[in-house]
């Protein structure tokens, strides 16, 4: 059986492996000042980047919902994996072997961690099928493809396979490989009867779909065969891999020139997604047999950065009945962008796909260059539904229309679109910015709270506060900044403090709680003989629980300084205004007991008590080089 991993292999793995490598497969990062990077916090919904990581400390935090920890605890909440999983997967990545307490060899392959083993499946299987798909049995399936202009190299490039007719084909190649049936039964790759379980996806065209790390989590499947009862797509049903709500075909290949270009294309299929990358548009991605949603926008707003300075969210959808209706739903998600949202409808209903097979890739390019902003479609297509030629009419459209007007959050394009609607409902310009002002005070109306609601929130905020031991120190005392601002430095550069410093740091005497709290667990740090790698991990396990957050916090937070010769000095000032604040207490105290003593001016007390004055005082003025 597998014993525990050795402490030094994890403390190994964790200094080895890049912070900022491993959290920029999920989050768009950019430098937040030297040493630090910001990104949009993957585990809450966000519209400012809140969440910060330091790669040289290997330490991150969010700001905002005060998630914070190492590169382990990051990947355990965004792949729900156990701590030896992540610390084996990791490890895997910088092939790395780990060595076990007592003996043990680490996990055997049918111990594995599930989700894990749910990955090696899905590998297993995405390369049999692209295997199959130079079959004699799969010529369907290579016409397919050759029909709608993709060559065997672009089926390769986005590694399209083919599913055998047969019932049991892949089931008995992943058995052959060390597969197990309860296994298999959790992939999503197998339906079950009364004879067991068989091939969920036959005789079909098979798209992989990966996560953003490129890891195969499902399989999207179109049917080639007349008899085939099934849908035309057939997709993986929910496993504990894939969930499609959080799932875009094609971003593993896109995400990099989406966080570059801060451009997100999205289409309607997999083979318009091949389109548009062979035409150069190589930001598309599609959903995976579901609408474009709110985690779908989760995961485009951390990668294009959506905070307000740039970027854009383009959709197209075919001119039919069906294309206008998925476009009018894009619009009703579009408030929880910041970045412009466009709409792409190509007149005579051709996807990207059809459009490259008939008229080239520049007719592909030529589509997305010619967007329309998504709030000009959807005024469009209100109006749509109204006989403008009638008063009854264009009020009617007015009353619908001045609402969507009203949601444009650009105030300085607002006016414009009010002016485009009159002149679209043949309306005088006054009539249609009152009744877009009347619905911009309409929705700015507070929601109706109950009185008893209220008055129970704000008394269990007030136990909440009163039952906190460690209160958030007030930014804006002078003492309490240099105490943070101290912290901050210790904690981030400890190899710039030099001995003197270190025995100051140690003696000195924080006054508020929280700051005593972390000084202490720095102290106890030190005393272990923490690494650089764990040095943050090792403070964090000193604090009390509840400020653990804290101190993930203070080790991400940006220090104001442009190079690293700004950066040394801005440290050293830091340090030894701590050690002038710690004479300035010490000389309080010292004047403080002159004045409740009664002494004899000449007796040895006194006399002791004046020495260490001046010499305090001496000291003082060597800091500030007076």
């Amino acid at each position: 059986m597998a014993g525990l991993i050795k402490r030094e292999d994890i403390d190994e793995v964790r200094n080895r492996i890049d912070l900022r490598e491993v959290v920029e497969s999920y989050v768009t990062l950019k430098s937040a000042g030297v040493g630090s990077y910001k990104g949009l916090c993957p585990f809450h919904d966000e519209r400012s980047p809140s969440f910060h990581i330091r790669p040289q400390l290997g330490t991150f935090h969010c700001f905002g919902c005060g998630e914070s920890g190492d590169v382990f605890a990051f990947i355990q909440k965004m792949d729900h994996s156990s701590f030896s999983e992540t610390v084996e997967s990791l490890a895997a990545r910088i092939n790395y072997e780990l060595h076990y307490e007592d003996g043990g060899s680490g996990p055997r392959r049918e111990d594995y961690g599930k989700r894990q083993r749910l990955v090696d499946a899905h590998k297993v299987a995405e390369e049999f099928f692209q295997t199959q798909l130079a079959s004699e049995e799969a010529q369907s399936a290579r016409d397919f493809l050759s029909g709608r202009g993709f060559e065997p190299q672009a089926a390769a490039d986005f590694s399209v396979g083919y599913a055998p007719k047969g019932w049991d084909a892949l089931l008995k190649h992943l058995r052959a490989q060390g597969f197990v049936d309860e296994e298999l039964k959790l992939t999503g790759m197998f339906a079950e009867g009364n004879r067991g379980i068989y091939d969920r996806f036959r005789g079909r065209l098979v798209w992989p779909i990966r996560d953003l790390s490129g890891a195969t989590i499902g399989f999207g499947a179109r049917k080639l065969y007349d008899d085939d009862q099934g849908p035309k797509y057939l997709n993986t049903p929910e496993t504990q891999l894939y969930k499609k709500s959080q799932v875009l075909y094609g971003l593993d290949l896109a995400k990099k020139q989406i966080s570059k270009t801060r451009q997100i294309v999205v289409v309607e299929g997999y083979t318009d997604v091949m389109a548009c990358h062979l035409a150069g548009i190589t930001t598309a991605v599609a959903t995976c047999g579901t609408a474009f949603g709110t985690d779908h926008i989760k995961i485009a707003r951390r990668l294009l950065q959506d905070d307000g300075t740039g970027g854009e969210v383009i959709f197209t959808f075919d001119g039919d009945a069906a294309g206008q209706k998925a476009a009018l739903r894009a619009f009703d998600e579009d408030q929880r962008f910041i970045a412009q949202t466009y709409v792409c409808v190509e007149p005579n209903g051709a996807d990207p796909c059809d459009l490259r097979l008939h008229r080239g890739d520049e007719a592909v390019r030529e589509l997305i260059e010619l967007k329309r902003p998504l709030f000009e479609f959807a005024i469009r297509a209100e109006l749509k539904k109204f006989n403008l030629n009638t008063v009854e009419g264009r009020v009617q459209a007015l009353r619908q229309t001045a609402p969507i007007v009203a949601q444009i959050r650009d105030s300085s394009i607002r006016p414009a679109y009010a002016r485009e609607l009159a002149g679209w409902l043949g309306m005088n310009n006054e009539d249609v910015n009152r009744s877009v002002a009347a619905s911009i005070k309409r929705a700015r109306l507070p929601k109706n709270t109950p009185p008893d609601t209220r008055g129970n929130q704000s008394e269990g905020q007030a136990q909440q506060a009163s039952a906190n031991a460690f209160e958030r120190p007030d930014s804006r005392d002078p003492v309490m900044r240099l105490e943070r601002q101290a912290l901050e430095v210790v904690i981030q550069q400890p190899h710039r403090l030099n001995e003197e410093q270190w025995q100051a740091f140690y003696e000195a005497r924080f006054m508020a709680p929280v700051h005593a709290a972390v000084h202490d667990g720095i102290v106890a740090a030190s005393a272990a003989g923490a690494s650089a790698s764990s040095w943050v991990e090792v403070i964090r396990d000193e604090v009390p629980e509840q400020l653990r957050s804290y101190v993930s916090e203070v080790a991400v937070t940006s220090i104001p300084a442009s190079d690293e010769h700004n950066l040394a000095r801005y440290c050293s000032d830091i340090i030894n205004g701590l050690i002038e604040l710690q004479i300035t207490h010490r000389k309080a105290e010292l004047i403080g007991r002159l004045q409740r003593a009664e002494m004899e001016p000449e007796g040895e007390e006194y006399a002791q008590i004046n020495r260490e004055l001046m010499e305090l005082e001496m000291r003082r003025r060597i800091l500030r080089g007076t």
